[in-house]
C-alpha cells in the first residue's frame, strides 16, 4: 500500500510508492529512459531510478555534461546496474547504437530535472547534446519535470517553450513552490521523485488504453472543383483532425487519418489516405470504416458541389457581369455509415443556436457524441473553444485551449465511452 511522507527541507506532502503498489504492474518490465539535465534538483533523480528499480523497469540513464557537475554518474549505475550514457560521440557496437538505439527502445523517456535550457532545446527542435537527440529520435511518450527559478519558469520564453512542448504531446509535471537553490521561495522547485513516476506510470496506462482500437478520423476541407483550376472549398486548416490521430495514436490505437489538402505533417502512427472531394472522402471512409470502432468526422465537408465541372477553365467575357453555377447536394458522411458497434462522433460548427444545432445532429446522425463549437472563432485558427455534448445526455463546456489539448480531452472522452461499452456489452 502506498503511504504519505513529508519531505523535511520543504513540508510537501508527497506519495511514496512501495513496492506491491499498482506502479509495479503498470512499469513491470518496461524499458525507461532517464534523462538527467544540470541543475542542484538532479540529486531527485536518483531517488527516481530508484523508484523505478523497484518497479521491476528496466533503467538506462542519460545525463548531459552539466549534470555531471551536480550527481556523478556512479549514483545512477549503482542503482540501475547499466551503464550511464553521457557521450553523444560515443562509439556504435553491435549491442549499441547511441542515440537511434536509445530512442527506439525505449517505453517512455522521463526527463528531470528538466533545466530551462533543456525545455527550450527540446521545443526548438535542436540536437546538441545527448537528451535532445533522444528526444527528436524517438516514439516513445516523453514525460518533462522542469526545474528553475521562479523568475526564469515565468519568462514568456520559457512559458512558451512549455506551452509547445505540451501541444505536442509532452507531459509536463508541473513544479511546485518551494525552496528554491538561491534561498527564494517560489515556484520552480522540480516536482517530487513519487510525482514523476506517478505522471510517467499514467502516461504508459494511457498508451495502451486504446490499443487494438481502430479510429477512423478525417481532416481538412474538401474542395469541390468548378473547373481544373478552381474548386468551392473552406477555411478548415485540418489542425483538429491530425491532432486527434496524433492523440489516438498516441493511447495505442490504430488510426486511418482520411485528410483532404493541408500543409500539414502526417502524424507518427497514422495511416494518411489523401482526398479532394466530399464524393472521394465518402468512399474512403466507407471501405476504412467497415472494421472500425471509432469514427470520428472532424473534416469540414462541403454540403454541395457544382453540378457539372468544365473541361477547361471558365473564362471571363466582356461585360460578363455573373457566373452562373448549379449546386447539387453531397451525400451526408456521417450521417450514411451506420454499422454495427461503431462509435460516431460528430462536429458542430455554427454562427447561431450553437447547442441546439448540435443536440439536433447528435440524434439526428445516431452519435455517441458531438463536438459543437463557433464557426467563426474556430475554422481556420489555433485555438477553440467547445462544448461536447454525449448521447447519455451529458454536456461539457471546455475552456479555450489549443486543438491540440483539446483533442486529447476529446480522445479521452472516448476512451471513456468505450470502456462502458465494453462493459456493458459483457
Amino acid at each position: 500500500m502506498p503511504f504519505l511522507v513529508r519531505y523535511a527541507d520543504s513540508g510537501q506532502i508527497g506519495l511514496f510508492v512501495a513496492l506491491g503498489d499498482s506502479h509495479m504492474n503498470d512499469l513491470q518490465g518496461k524499458s525507461i529512459l532517464l534523462g538527467v539535465t544540470g541543475g542542484i534538483a538532479a540529486y531527485k533523480a536518483v531517488t527516481i531510478a530508484s523508484l523505478l528499480v523497484q518497479t521491476g523497469a528496466s533503467v538506462d540513464v542519460v545525463m548531459t555534461e552539466a549534470a555531471q557537475h551536480f550527481v556523478q554518474p556512479l549514483s545512477f549505475s549503482a542503482i540501475t546496474h547499466a551503464s550511464v550514457h553521457t557521450d553523444p560521440f560515443a562509439a556504435w557496437q553491435d549491442d549499441f547504437t547511441g542515440h537511434v538505439g536509445l530512442a527506439q527502445n525505449a517505453d517512455i523517456f522521463i526527463i528531470a530535472p528538466a533545466t530551462a535550457a533543456a525545455v527550450a532545446r527540446l521545443a526548438l527542435g535542436l540536437a546538441d547534446d545527448l537528451i535532445s537527440l533522444i528526444a527528436l529520435s524517438t516514439a516513445a511518450p516523453i514525460v518533462m519535470a522542469p526545474a528553475m527559478e521562479e523568475r526564469m519558469l515565468r519568462h514568456p520564453a520559457t512559458e512558451g517553450h512549455l506551452l509547445t512542448l505540451a501541444d505536442r504531446g509532452v507531459r509536463v509535471v508541473a513544479p511546485t513552490h518551494g525552496r528554491l537553490a538561491s534561498g527564494a521561495i517560489g515556484e520552480g522547485r522540480m516536482a517530487s521523485p513519487e510525482s514523476v513516476v506517478t505522471a510517467a506510470t499514467d502516461v504508459l496506462r494511457r498508451s495502451i488504453r486504446l490499443a487494438g482500437k481502430k479510429f477512423v478520423i478525417t481532416a481538412g476541407g474538401t474542395r469541390e472543383p468548378i473547373d481544373p483550376v478552381r474548386y468551392i472549398g473552406n477555411r478548415s486548416s485540418g489542425v483538429m483532425g491530425y491532432a486527434l490521430a496524433t492523440a489516438a495514436a498516441a493511447e495505442g490505437a490504430e488510426v486511418t487519418l482520411i485528410s483532404a489538402p493541408t500543409r500539414l505533417r502526417t502524424p507518427n502512427g497514422a495511416a494518411l489516405i489523401e482526398v479532394d472531394t466530399a464524393a472521394e472522402m465518402h468512399q474512403a471512409v466507407e471501405q476504412a470504416s467497415c472494421h472500425a470502432d471509432v469514427l470520428i468526422m472532424a473534416a469540414a465537408v462541403a454540403d454541395f458541389r457544382p453540378e457539372t465541372i468544365a473541361r477547361r477553365k471558365l473564362k471571363k467575357s466582356s461585360g460578363q457581369q455573373y457566373l452562373d453555377v448549379r449546386l447539387v447536394r453531397n451525400a451526408d458522411i456521417l450521417a450514411s455509415i451506420n454499422r454495427p458497434n461503431l462509435l460516431k462522433v460528430g462536429f458542430a460548427a455554427e454562427t447561431e443556436d450553437l447547442l441546439e444545432n448540435a443536440a439536433q445532429k447528435l440524434k439526428a446522425k445516431s452519435l455517441a457524441m458531438i463536438v459543437a463549437n463557433d464557426a467563426y472563432s474556430t475554422i481556420g485558427a489555433p485555438t477553440s473553444t467547445a462544448t461536447i455534448l454525449t448521447a447519455d445526455g451529458r454536456v461539457t463546456a471546455m475552456p479555450k485551449m489549443s486543438k491540440e489539448s483539446l483533442a486529447v480531452e476529446i480522445v479521452a472522452m472516448i476512451a471513456e465511452l468505450l470502456g462502458h461499452k465494453n462493459s456493458d456489452a459483457s
